[in-house]
């Protein structure tokens, strides 16, 4: 703990469950103070009482779904009024689906980008003054599934391509203004993403289609990307299976093909046959 962080201001959005969650806790034992959003109300209050009782940080929960603009709009100005400024933007709310594109009903894209892309759009658009004036850093946590696409993630993949054109477009925008902007990209996480993943029809699957336990936790995630904001990083890719991926796709990408294919059908009730 170097006390980089302590008394900034860090919004995290997604912060109700998974990797928001964790990053909530890893922010707070930095002793930043926090914005923590989602739709989740209930669940955010009791996150935010909970580490201001043990980190004695402050803590403010918002109830924010980030595909609503307005609401997006209103979590930034919340933030300011409370803080008067804002240090760190973590991009973290997101949303998956499993489900080939042949059988999928085309609402389930919409709102995939709408979440995934958009949401990290507009709470970005809406911080990016305040960010500015205090050399802030903005943080999109994004996956490999931004490198390459994955079968029956469509949605999910291109959502994630976007995110990083934006960010690598506003990284270049602002070499010389001393914004500080950072794309993470974790492997396989247990973090309930896929029991939430949207299916052809655009409910929930309710359940896992991997083993978790052998995934990187969301506790793990969220410290790296603490030390990333401390370190200002550009890029992190946080498992060694994904920065060989990302590397072997640059390389020999239809090689690529086949090992992500046989990586897929080997998953429960597997889409690929």
């Amino acid at each position: 703990m170097n006390g980089a962080l302590r008394n900034k201001t860090v919004i995290i959005t997604g912060a109700s469950s998974g990797i928001g969650w964790a990053c909530a806790a890893a922010f707070a034992r930095h002793g930043a103070n926090l914005v923590l959003a989602a739709r989740r109300y209930v669940d955010l209050c009791t996150l935010a009482h909970s580490l201001e009782k043990e980190y004695g940080i402050r803590a403010v929960a918002v109830q924010c779904d980030v595909a609503n603009e307005a609401d997006c709009r209103s979590l930034i100005q919340q933030a300011v009024a409370t803080f008067g400024g804002i240090d760190v933007l973590v991009n973290n709310a997101g949303i998956s689906m499993r489900a080939l594109f042949a059988d999928l009903d085309l609402a389930v894209l919409h709102r995939l980008m709408d979440v995934n892309f958009w949401g990290t759009v507009y709470c970005t658009r809406y911080a990016i003054g305040e960010l500015l004036r205090s050399n802030g850093s903005v943080v999109a946590v994004s996956s490999i599934a931004g490198y390459r696409g994955l079968p029956g993630r469509t949605g999910y993949s291109a959502s994630k391509f976007a995110i990083h054109g934006f960010m690598e477009s506003l990284r270049v925008e602002n070499l010389k203004t001393g914004l500080h902007v950072m794309l993470a990209c974790p492997g396989f996480t247990a973090s309930g993403i896929r029991a939430t993943a949207l299916d052809a029809a655009g409910e929930a699957h309710g359940e896992t289609s991997m083993d978790e336990g052998k995934m990187m936790t969301a506790e793990e995630v969220a410290d790296r990307i603490v030390q990333g904001v401390i370190g200002r990083k550009r890029t992190l890719v946080m498992t060694r299976q994904g920065k060989l991926a990302v590397l072997m796709n640059k390389l020999l990408p239809a090689w690529v093909d086949k090992k992500v294919y046989q990586l897929f059908a080997k998953e429960k009730n597997s889409l690929l046959k």
